[in-house]
């Protein structure tokens, strides 16, 4: 799934922490990078902080459907 203007990057994260199974992020090169590892995490927020606060696109896979949903309702609602 495609994830889209995310203007809090920490929240977004929390979220991410919140799911039951694994959550990854697909980089351009297509390689997965689980969000829930803490390394991952620090690597992915310096990188924020040092381009920018704000991501315009990420793809992520999700394992467990709850959690796609739980993800759905952050991006249409802004839970």
């Amino acid at each position: 799934m495609k994830i889209y203007n995310i203007d809090n990057p920490e929240k977004f994260l929390d979220l991410v922490k919140q799911c039951k199974g694994s959550v990854e992020l697909v980089s351009k090169e297509g390689d997965r990078l689980n969000l829930k590892s803490e390394l991952t995490k620090y690597l992915a927020l310096s990188k924020l902080f040092t381009d920018s606060t704000f991501i315009e696109e990420m793809e992520l896979i999700a394992s467990d459907p709850q959690d796609v949903m739980l993800l759905m309702d952050y991006m249409m609602e802004g839970k």
